[in-house]
């Protein structure tokens, strides 16, 4: 959501004229608003929420982590070259329903 803060300068520059033309002297009115407009001045600060500090931290571990197991690379080329490796077709089979559930939950957002 934008917030026009365009009007926020004109809105001071008012009271000023208002005091002006009331028959006060200008630097007065502007020093009054100046004041005025730094008591009032407020800062902004943002808070994380728990949840957000740990999805922080997360994401940071699984940055840090490598994108490739290459130990579990070399185990399976070495069974598939010895002759040695086995396919569970049944377990392939959940791991890709599994799989598309995963992609489809991530769509729903």
């Amino acid at each position: 959501m934008a917030i026009d803060i365009s009007k926020l300068n004109s809105a001071a520059n008012t009271q000023v004229r208002s005091k002006t033309q009331q028959g006060s002297q200008p630097q007065q009115g502007t020093s009054q608003v100046a004041a005025q407009s730094a008591a009032t001045v407020k800062t902004d600060s943002v808070m994380l929420t728990p949840q957000a500090q740990q999805l922080q931290g997360a994401a940071a571990k699984m940055n840090a982590l490598p994108d490739v197991d290459q130990k579990k690379i070399d185990q399976i080329k070495l069974a598939i070259a010895e002759g040695n490796y086995k396919i569970d077709p049944e377990r392939l089979a959940a791991n890709i329903v599994e799989f598309e559930k995963q992609m489809q939950d991530l769509n729903d957002y």
